[in-house]
């Protein structure tokens, strides 16, 4: 990573159908259908619409062999509908249907933490895919290690690296290239960090493999588009990423314009700005360079800030060069101006900016300069993007995933009603999960669970530990607030 400037990673190229990826091709954006993949029809309307916003590659979950069956009409109707959409298979649990997808599709994903790697199926994959001209995703999930790196590694950085690097060794040894990999979490940080490592550790290696972003479980609204702005920047600004997706529980084809304007936002990051200690630089690990407690917004600012505003196009590089060559801890407050009249594209580019100079401890204080919006507005989206950066929790934060074939209920209404009722309690973590594929790992930091267990029935967590099983959805909700409640964290609507 070059500290003084905007250089993309090194990446070889990768072929997912007729879209190519690395270092040499622009970055792909991607989503993926929440439609069930038996359904022909219902998931072709919704990869066309996914494409029709502009994604050049859509994943489709395939959780068992019907679905994995399904996916060779599914693409056939898609091809005979005159869309060249990239389809990939989502793969989980069983290793067979991801011999069954990779008959049909051009990416199969696997995950290391669900996947079986004995008598040599992976290596059998990987034929197959060779065979095929087949990509493979290795997709590992900060909530899904597999149970001996877990034991080992705990659920880190460090481990999910561990993780990957046993995959990608593999897909080496079987002279294998058209590999992508990624490292998603629903903690922006550990997300970061993880990106970061795999690439030291790849470096290390000899390896180039593209790279797919994305924050899981963003959740949804302005909320969950700063979140993924702030941990997909984070890495963008490094030079790292090839595709992307922006993981909303919302409609799938609303991610796309996100994506796309991410991606758009770092086309252009011009400018070198010498870096006089890049020792006072910690990329992944988090060290507080100054001795405030609680990064102040706008209107918090006090004589003991520095302010340090950002002038050029390529705001991340400045103002992380300016803060690392002062020679004390005083603290700071970044600053950068955005002349645009709409609320989301303001919170997105200060998002991306911004949000990484706390992600890596140089900042306490954000100032978004945005004349065309009113102060409240500006003051909500400071505080979201320092509740995305994981250093000042101001309101309840919602880690909702963005639902797939595999969703056992509405996740999007369900999170609207659990929004409804809950929004007015300060700094709660409420998991909201599909399934418990990823569910309750990918939660694992929040307060409390609510998961899709089986169809129309919900399990209930209090950290990692289960309270309720299997309760009927229509009572759910209720036994949330109830549970919420048990434990002292619940107050009334002011």
């Amino acid at each position: 990573m070059d500290l003084t400037k905007y250089t993309r990673r090194r990446a070889h190229e990768v072929r997912i159908g007729n879209v190519r990826i690395g270092s040499e091709h622009p970055i792909a954006v991607q989503s993926m259908t929440n439609t069930p993949t038996a359904n022909t029809e219902l998931s072709v309307a919704q990869v066309e619409r996914i494409a029709d916003a502009g994604a050049g590659i859509v994943r489709l979950t395939a959780q068992g062999r019907k679905e994995g069956e399904n996916l060779e009409n599914i693409v056939a109707q898609l091809r005979k509908d005159g869309y060249q959409t990239a389809t990939v298979a989502d793969i989980h649990f069983v290793p067979e249907v991801a011999s069954i997808a990779a008959r049909y599709v051009d990416k199969v994903r696997i995950n290391p933490g669900n996947y079986r790697t004995s008598n040599g199926e992976l290596e059998a994959l990987i034929a197959q895919c060779r065979e095929r001209g087949v990509a493979l995703r290795i997709g590992v999930n900060h909530g899904s290690l597999a149970k001996r790196i877990f034991d080992e590694w705990g659920d880190t950085p460090e481990g999910m690296v561990v993780s990957a690097m046993e995959f990608l060794r593999v897909c080496r040894k079987e002279s294998f290239d058209q590999v992508v990999v990624s490292m998603k979490s629903s903690n922006t940080r550990v997300m970061v960090h993880a990106y970061r490592l795999l690439v030291e550790a790849m470096e290390r290696e000899g390896m180039t493999y593209p790279v797919h972003l994305g924050v899981t479980e963003a959740g949804n609204g302005i909320e969950g588009r700063i979140k993924s702005a702030v941990g997909i920047g984070a890495l963008l600004a490094d030079g790292i990423g090839d595709t992307i997706r922006v993981s909303l529980t919302e409609a799938p084809e609303n991610e796309v314009p996100v994506a796309q304007m991410l991606v758009d936002y770092y086309k252009q990051r011009e400018g070198v700005f010498t870096v006089n200690h890049p020792e006072r630089y910690h990329a992944t690990e988090y060290v507080r360079r100054s001795d405030v407690m609680t990064p102040v917004v706008h209107d918090e600012i006090t004589e003991q800030f520095r302010i340090v505003e950002s002038v050029s196009n390529n705001p991340t590089a400045e103002l992380r060069a300016a803060i690392l060559n002062m020679d004390d801890r005083e603290p700071v407050v970044v600053k950068r101006r955005y002349d645009d009249a709409d609320a989301e594209s303001v919170a997105l580019k200060a998002a991306a900016d911004l949000g990484v100079l706390f992600l890596d401890g140089l900042a306490d204080g954000i100032w978004v300069d945005a004349p065309q919006l009113d102060q409240a507005q500006v003051r909500d989206i400071e505080l979201m993007i320092l509740q995305a950066a994981r250093v000042r929790f101001s309101h309840t934060e919602y880690i909702a995933c963005p639902s797939c074939g595999r969703t056992l209920y509405d996740i999007e209404k369900t999170l609207a009603d659990i929004k409804s009722r809950t929004s007015h309690l300060k700094n709660l973590k409420i998991g909201i999960m599909g399934c418990i594929v990823n569910g309750p790992g990918e939660m694992a930091d929040a307060d409390y669970g609510y998961v899709g267990a089986a169809a129309g029935r919900i399990t209930l967590y209090k950290g990692r530990e289960i309270v309720e099983r299997n309760i009927p959805q229509e009572d759910a909700i209720d036994h949330l607030i109830a549970l919420i409640k048990a434990n002292g964290d619940w107050q009334d609507p002011a």
